[in-house]
Protein backbone atom coordinates (compact mmCIF):
# COMPACT_ATOMS: atom_id res chain seq x y z
CA UNK A 1 0.00 0.00 0.00
CA UNK A 2 0.76 3.45 -0.61
CA UNK A 3 1.78 5.43 2.18
CA UNK A 4 -1.02 8.01 2.91
CA UNK A 5 -3.74 6.45 1.29
CA UNK A 6 -6.52 4.96 2.80
CA UNK A 7 -6.19 1.23 4.70
CA UNK A 8 -8.42 -0.80 3.87
CA UNK A 9 -9.38 -3.92 5.81
CA UNK A 10 -10.13 -6.99 4.11
CA UNK A 11 -13.46 -8.83 4.56
CA UNK A 12 -13.50 -12.22 5.99
CA UNK A 13 -14.58 -14.77 3.15
CA UNK A 14 -18.18 -16.07 2.84
CA UNK A 15 -18.32 -19.82 3.87
CA UNK A 16 -19.09 -22.40 1.92
CA UNK A 17 -22.57 -23.09 3.92
CA UNK A 18 -24.25 -19.80 5.18
CA UNK A 19 -26.18 -20.53 8.58
CA UNK A 20 -29.54 -21.10 8.62
CA UNK A 21 -32.25 -18.73 10.30
CA UNK A 22 -34.10 -20.04 13.30
CA UNK A 23 -33.67 -20.55 17.53
CA UNK A 24 -31.50 -22.71 18.65
CA UNK A 25 -31.73 -25.55 20.34
CA UNK A 26 -30.80 -24.04 24.07
CA UNK A 27 -33.73 -21.03 22.98
CA UNK A 28 -36.28 -23.83 22.52
CA UNK A 29 -35.57 -25.47 25.68
CA UNK A 30 -36.20 -22.53 27.46
CA UNK A 31 -39.49 -21.24 25.23
CA UNK A 32 -40.60 -25.54 26.22
CA UNK A 33 -39.47 -24.87 30.11
CA UNK A 34 -41.49 -21.23 30.12
CA UNK A 35 -44.61 -22.78 28.74
CA UNK A 36 -44.79 -26.13 30.87
CA UNK A 37 -43.79 -23.22 33.84
CA UNK A 38 -46.50 -21.32 33.16
CA UNK A 39 -49.05 -24.11 32.66
CA UNK A 40 -48.05 -25.57 35.52
CA UNK A 41 -48.99 -22.20 36.93
CA UNK A 42 -52.14 -21.55 35.60
CA UNK A 43 -53.26 -25.36 36.14
CA UNK A 44 -52.31 -24.54 39.91
CA UNK A 45 -54.25 -21.37 40.15
CA UNK A 46 -57.04 -22.14 38.26
CA UNK A 47 -57.96 -25.91 38.63
CA UNK A 48 -59.86 -26.87 41.92
CA UNK A 49 -59.42 -29.84 43.70
CA UNK A 50 -62.12 -32.51 45.78
CA UNK A 51 -61.23 -30.56 48.92
CA UNK A 52 -62.07 -28.61 51.56
CA UNK A 53 -59.77 -26.54 54.11
CA UNK A 54 -60.71 -26.74 57.60
CA UNK A 55 -59.15 -24.31 60.49
CA UNK A 56 -60.40 -21.98 63.14
CA UNK A 57 -63.05 -20.30 62.73
CA UNK A 58 -64.63 -16.63 64.35
CA UNK A 59 -65.50 -16.87 67.89
CA UNK A 60 -68.13 -15.15 69.84
CA UNK A 61 -68.38 -14.30 73.84
CA UNK A 62 -71.88 -15.29 74.19
CA UNK A 63 -72.26 -12.95 77.24
CA UNK A 64 -71.07 -10.26 75.12
CA UNK A 65 -72.53 -8.40 72.23
CA UNK A 66 -72.00 -8.52 68.41
CA UNK A 67 -72.73 -5.08 66.15
CA UNK A 68 -74.09 -3.75 69.27
CA UNK A 69 -76.63 -6.55 70.30
CA UNK A 70 -76.23 -8.53 73.16
CA UNK A 71 -75.70 -12.44 72.08
CA UNK A 72 -78.17 -13.85 74.80
CA UNK A 73 -80.76 -11.61 75.85
CA UNK A 74 -84.17 -12.18 78.04
CA UNK A 75 -87.09 -9.77 77.80
CA UNK A 76 -90.02 -9.48 80.46
CA UNK A 77 -87.43 -11.23 83.54
CA UNK A 78 -84.94 -9.44 85.45
CA UNK A 79 -80.86 -10.59 85.00
CA UNK A 80 -77.88 -11.31 86.90
CA UNK A 81 -74.75 -9.22 86.04
CA UNK A 82 -72.05 -11.37 84.40
CA UNK A 83 -67.89 -11.34 84.45
CA UNK A 84 -65.34 -12.73 82.28
CA UNK A 85 -66.55 -15.17 78.66
CA UNK A 86 -68.38 -17.88 78.21
CA UNK A 87 -67.24 -18.27 74.20
CA UNK A 88 -68.41 -20.09 71.28
CA UNK A 89 -65.92 -21.59 68.99
CA UNK A 90 -66.35 -22.29 65.41
CA UNK A 91 -64.38 -24.14 62.50
CA UNK A 92 -64.14 -21.88 59.43
CA UNK A 93 -64.77 -24.26 55.90
CA UNK A 94 -63.70 -22.52 52.91
CA UNK A 95 -64.56 -24.40 49.63
CA UNK A 96 -63.58 -24.20 45.86
CA UNK A 97 -60.00 -24.08 46.90
CA UNK A 98 -57.26 -24.34 44.10
CA UNK A 99 -54.30 -26.82 43.90
CA UNK A 100 -51.50 -23.94 44.93
CA UNK A 101 -54.18 -22.55 47.43
CA UNK A 102 -54.84 -26.17 49.47
CA UNK A 103 -51.05 -26.67 49.17
CA UNK A 104 -50.46 -23.37 50.82
CA UNK A 105 -53.28 -23.77 53.80
CA UNK A 106 -52.24 -26.97 54.44
CA UNK A 107 -48.33 -26.02 54.30
CA UNK A 108 -49.73 -23.42 57.26
CA UNK A 109 -50.06 -25.61 59.62
CA UNK A 110 -53.30 -24.09 60.78
CA UNK A 111 -55.48 -26.04 58.27
CA UNK A 112 -56.22 -29.42 57.41
CA UNK A 113 -57.99 -30.72 53.97
CA UNK A 114 -60.78 -33.05 54.04
CA UNK A 115 -62.80 -34.81 51.09
CA UNK A 116 -65.50 -32.32 49.68
CA UNK A 117 -67.73 -35.05 49.49
CA UNK A 118 -67.85 -35.72 53.58
CA UNK A 119 -69.47 -32.37 53.67
CA UNK A 120 -71.31 -31.37 49.98
CA UNK A 121 -73.26 -35.02 49.47
CA UNK A 122 -73.84 -35.73 45.42
CA UNK A 123 -75.65 -33.22 43.60
CA UNK A 124 -75.89 -30.70 47.18
CA UNK A 125 -75.42 -27.32 46.28
CA UNK A 126 -73.36 -25.37 48.25
CA UNK A 127 -76.56 -23.20 48.93
CA UNK A 128 -78.03 -25.96 50.49
CA UNK A 129 -75.71 -26.80 53.11
CA UNK A 130 -75.48 -23.39 54.24
CA UNK A 131 -79.90 -23.95 54.98
CA UNK A 132 -78.93 -27.14 56.45
CA UNK A 133 -76.93 -25.46 58.62
CA UNK A 134 -78.22 -22.55 59.29
CA UNK A 135 -81.30 -24.58 60.44
CA UNK A 136 -79.24 -27.24 62.83
CA UNK A 137 -77.66 -23.63 64.34
CA UNK A 138 -81.46 -22.46 65.10
CA UNK A 139 -82.52 -25.69 66.90
CA UNK A 140 -79.10 -25.64 68.38
CA UNK A 141 -80.80 -22.34 70.02
CA UNK A 142 -83.98 -23.69 70.93
CA UNK A 143 -82.86 -26.66 72.68
CA UNK A 144 -80.12 -24.24 74.35
CA UNK A 145 -83.24 -22.63 76.00
CA UNK A 146 -85.17 -25.79 76.93
CA UNK A 147 -82.27 -27.13 78.54
CA UNK A 148 -81.32 -24.18 80.59
CA UNK A 149 -84.40 -23.59 81.68
CA UNK A 150 -85.16 -27.07 82.88
CA UNK A 151 -82.26 -27.22 84.27
CA UNK A 152 -83.50 -24.16 86.38
CA UNK A 153 -86.51 -26.12 87.23
CA UNK A 154 -88.87 -23.54 84.91
CA UNK A 155 -92.28 -25.76 83.80
CA UNK A 156 -92.85 -27.16 80.61
CA UNK A 157 -95.15 -28.07 78.24
CA UNK A 158 -95.09 -29.85 74.77
CA UNK A 159 -96.12 -28.17 71.89
CA UNK A 160 -96.64 -29.30 68.35
CA UNK A 161 -93.17 -28.08 66.15
CA UNK A 162 -93.93 -29.93 63.26
CA UNK A 163 -97.06 -31.32 61.65
CA UNK A 164 -97.05 -33.17 58.18
CA UNK A 165 -99.02 -33.07 55.48
CA UNK A 166 -101.73 -35.29 54.49
CA UNK A 167 -101.75 -36.73 58.12
CA UNK A 168 -104.22 -37.64 60.66
CA UNK A 169 -102.83 -34.22 62.50
CA UNK A 170 -103.01 -31.86 59.72
CA UNK A 171 -106.61 -31.90 59.49
CA UNK A 172 -106.95 -30.82 63.29
CA UNK A 173 -103.46 -29.00 65.05
CA UNK A 174 -101.33 -26.09 63.97
CA UNK A 175 -97.72 -25.47 64.77
CA UNK A 176 -97.32 -24.10 68.39
CA UNK A 177 -100.64 -25.77 69.66
CA UNK A 178 -100.25 -27.39 73.04
CA UNK A 179 -100.93 -31.25 73.57
CA UNK A 180 -102.44 -31.86 76.74
CA UNK A 181 -103.86 -35.42 75.71
CA UNK A 182 -103.00 -38.04 73.44
CA UNK A 183 -105.20 -41.08 73.25
CA UNK A 184 -106.26 -41.02 76.73
CA UNK A 185 -103.07 -40.62 78.15
CA UNK A 186 -101.89 -36.99 79.48
CA UNK A 187 -98.73 -35.70 77.87
CA UNK A 188 -95.96 -34.24 80.41
CA UNK A 189 -93.12 -34.63 77.85
CA UNK A 190 -92.50 -35.02 74.13
CA UNK A 191 -92.08 -38.68 74.51
CA UNK A 192 -95.47 -38.93 75.86
CA UNK A 193 -96.68 -39.06 72.26
CA UNK A 194 -94.78 -42.02 71.06
CA UNK A 195 -95.83 -43.92 74.34
CA UNK A 196 -99.63 -42.85 73.71
CA UNK A 197 -99.25 -44.58 70.32
CA UNK A 198 -97.86 -47.52 71.02
CA UNK A 199 -100.76 -49.84 71.03
CA UNK A 200 -102.46 -48.20 68.13
CA UNK A 201 -102.32 -49.45 64.72
CA UNK A 202 -103.43 -47.87 61.73
CA UNK A 203 -107.05 -46.94 60.93
CA UNK A 204 -107.92 -46.56 64.80
CA UNK A 205 -109.39 -43.36 66.00
CA UNK A 206 -108.09 -41.72 68.67
CA UNK A 207 -109.07 -38.31 70.45
CA UNK A 208 -106.63 -35.94 71.01
CA UNK A 209 -107.19 -32.63 73.26
CA UNK A 210 -105.04 -29.57 73.03
CA UNK A 211 -104.86 -25.76 73.28
CA UNK A 212 -104.63 -23.54 71.01
CA UNK A 213 -104.47 -19.24 72.85
CA UNK A 214 -106.21 -19.66 75.60
CA UNK A 215 -108.91 -22.36 74.22
CA UNK A 216 -108.99 -25.91 74.99
CA UNK A 217 -109.95 -27.66 72.43
CA UNK A 218 -110.69 -32.11 71.73
CA UNK A 219 -111.09 -33.83 68.42
CA UNK A 220 -110.87 -37.27 66.84
CA UNK A 221 -108.64 -38.53 64.41
CA UNK A 222 -107.95 -41.44 62.62
CA UNK A 223 -104.51 -43.01 62.43
CA UNK A 224 -102.35 -43.16 58.81
CA UNK A 225 -99.45 -45.21 57.76
CA UNK A 226 -96.00 -44.60 57.36
CA UNK A 227 -93.36 -46.64 55.75
CA UNK A 228 -91.43 -49.01 58.34
CA UNK A 229 -93.89 -48.38 61.28
CA UNK A 230 -96.52 -50.79 62.61
CA UNK A 231 -98.13 -48.57 64.66
CA UNK A 232 -101.13 -46.04 64.35
CA UNK A 233 -99.10 -42.28 62.09
CA UNK A 234 -100.06 -39.46 63.84
CA UNK A 235 -97.82 -37.10 61.69
CA UNK A 236 -96.82 -34.49 64.45
CA UNK A 237 -93.86 -33.63 65.86
CA UNK A 238 -93.97 -33.04 69.81
CA UNK A 239 -91.31 -30.94 71.33
CA UNK A 240 -90.87 -29.59 74.79
CA UNK A 241 -91.00 -26.10 75.65
CA UNK A 242 -90.21 -24.14 78.78
CA UNK A 243 -93.61 -22.18 79.88
CA UNK A 244 -92.49 -18.79 81.18
CA UNK A 245 -93.51 -15.58 81.71
CA UNK A 246 -90.47 -14.05 79.29
CA UNK A 247 -88.99 -14.61 76.18
CA UNK A 248 -85.29 -15.55 75.46
CA UNK A 249 -83.71 -14.48 72.25
CA UNK A 250 -80.43 -15.60 70.35
CA UNK A 251 -78.81 -13.32 68.20
CA UNK A 252 -76.30 -14.05 65.83
CA UNK A 253 -76.07 -14.41 62.16
CA UNK A 254 -73.66 -16.00 59.67
CA UNK A 255 -73.11 -18.88 61.94
CA UNK A 256 -73.95 -22.47 61.04
CA UNK A 257 -74.13 -26.12 62.61
CA UNK A 258 -75.34 -27.40 66.11
CA UNK A 259 -71.74 -27.29 68.13
CA UNK A 260 -73.02 -23.70 69.93
CA UNK A 261 -75.70 -25.45 72.37
CA UNK A 262 -73.48 -25.89 75.27
CA UNK A 263 -72.63 -22.22 75.40
CA UNK A 264 -75.63 -21.21 74.65
CA UNK A 265 -77.22 -22.94 77.61
CA UNK A 266 -74.54 -21.62 80.12
CA UNK A 267 -75.15 -18.03 79.12
CA UNK A 268 -78.90 -18.23 79.61
CA UNK A 269 -78.14 -19.79 83.53
CA UNK A 270 -75.13 -17.37 83.72
CA UNK A 271 -77.90 -14.47 83.17
CA UNK A 272 -80.51 -15.89 85.56
CA UNK A 273 -78.65 -16.69 88.21
CA UNK A 274 -77.38 -14.43 91.01
CA UNK A 275 -73.58 -15.20 90.98
CA UNK A 276 -70.79 -15.19 87.95
CA UNK A 277 -70.79 -18.64 86.73
CA UNK A 278 -67.18 -18.29 85.59
CA UNK A 279 -65.87 -16.51 88.41
CA UNK A 280 -64.70 -14.09 86.11
CA UNK A 281 -62.68 -15.74 83.95
CA UNK A 282 -62.51 -16.31 80.70
CA UNK A 283 -63.79 -20.39 79.64
CA UNK A 284 -64.51 -20.89 76.19
CA UNK A 285 -66.28 -24.44 74.59
CA UNK A 286 -68.47 -26.30 72.39
CA UNK A 287 -70.55 -29.47 72.21
CA UNK A 288 -74.11 -29.79 70.53
CA UNK A 289 -76.53 -29.93 73.46
CA UNK A 290 -80.63 -31.57 73.47
CA UNK A 291 -83.40 -30.49 75.32
CA UNK A 292 -82.43 -32.58 77.96
CA UNK A 293 -79.24 -30.94 78.53
CA UNK A 294 -77.13 -33.93 77.05
CA UNK A 295 -73.90 -32.73 75.49
CA UNK A 296 -72.89 -34.53 71.90
CA UNK A 297 -69.78 -34.88 70.39
CA UNK A 298 -68.80 -32.61 67.78
CA UNK A 299 -66.22 -31.98 64.70
CA UNK A 300 -62.92 -29.98 64.69
CA UNK A 301 -62.33 -29.70 68.14
CA UNK A 302 -58.76 -29.12 67.58
CA UNK A 303 -59.34 -26.04 65.36
CA UNK A 304 -62.04 -24.82 67.92
CA UNK A 305 -59.29 -25.04 71.16
CA UNK A 306 -56.53 -23.33 68.68
CA UNK A 307 -59.11 -20.24 68.32
CA UNK A 308 -60.21 -20.85 72.01
CA UNK A 309 -56.72 -19.75 73.29
CA UNK A 310 -55.73 -16.83 70.96
CA UNK A 311 -59.00 -15.65 72.19
CA UNK A 312 -57.52 -15.54 75.70
CA UNK A 313 -59.44 -18.18 76.91
CA UNK A 314 -58.05 -20.47 80.27
CA UNK A 315 -60.82 -22.99 80.45
CA UNK A 316 -62.39 -25.48 77.47
CA UNK A 317 -65.45 -27.12 77.99
CA UNK A 318 -65.17 -30.19 76.06
CA UNK A 319 -67.82 -32.82 75.49
CA UNK A 320 -66.87 -36.27 76.71
CA UNK A 321 -67.14 -37.85 73.58
CA UNK A 322 -64.17 -35.47 72.36
CA UNK A 323 -61.77 -36.25 75.41
CA UNK A 324 -59.35 -37.97 73.62
CA UNK A 325 -58.61 -36.54 70.52
CA UNK A 326 -58.73 -33.16 72.68
CA UNK A 327 -55.94 -33.90 74.48
CA UNK A 328 -53.97 -34.99 71.57
CA UNK A 329 -54.64 -31.35 70.12
CA UNK A 330 -54.97 -29.02 73.22
CA UNK A 331 -52.71 -25.48 73.19
CA UNK A 332 -50.61 -25.52 75.80
CA UNK A 333 -52.31 -23.40 78.78
CA UNK A 334 -56.04 -24.66 78.58
CA UNK A 335 -57.29 -26.38 80.95
CA UNK A 336 -59.05 -29.06 79.60
CA UNK A 337 -62.72 -29.80 81.34
CA UNK A 338 -64.76 -33.09 80.47
CA UNK A 339 -68.74 -32.45 80.13
CA UNK A 340 -71.64 -35.05 79.68
CA UNK A 341 -74.22 -32.63 80.78
CA UNK A 342 -75.33 -29.13 81.20
CA UNK A 343 -75.10 -30.11 84.81
CA UNK A 344 -71.75 -31.00 84.76
CA UNK A 345 -70.37 -28.01 82.91
CA UNK A 346 -72.46 -25.44 85.50
CA UNK A 347 -71.26 -27.77 88.21
CA UNK A 348 -67.83 -27.82 87.14
CA UNK A 349 -67.41 -24.01 86.72
CA UNK A 350 -69.16 -23.67 89.73
CA UNK A 351 -65.99 -25.45 91.25
CA UNK A 352 -63.41 -24.00 89.71
CA UNK A 353 -65.08 -20.47 90.65
CA UNK A 354 -64.43 -21.50 93.87
CA UNK A 355 -60.77 -22.65 93.72
CA UNK A 356 -61.52 -26.56 93.37
CA UNK A 357 -60.87 -29.25 90.61
CA UNK A 358 -63.30 -30.38 87.44
CA UNK A 359 -63.30 -33.72 85.72
CA UNK A 360 -60.62 -33.49 83.13
CA UNK A 361 -60.27 -35.33 79.47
Amino acid sequence: MTEGTDTVVDQAPTPPHAPRRGLTRRTWTLVVSLVVVLGLGLLGGFARVPYVALGPGPTYDTLGQVNGTDVVSVDGQDTFPTGGTLTMTTVSLTDDVSLFGALGLWISGRYALAPREEFFRPGESEQEVRDQNVKAFQDSQTSAEVAALRYLKSDMKVVAAEITNGTAAATVLEPNDRLLEVHGKAIVVAEDVRTALETTKPGDQITLTFERGSERKTATVTLGRTEGRETGFLGVLPVDRAEVPFEIKISLTDVGGPSAGLMFALAIVDKLTPEELNGGQSVAGTGEINDKGEVGRIGGIGFKMVAAREGGATVFLVPAGNCDEAKQHAPEGLQLVKVDKLDDAVQSLESLRNGGDAPSC
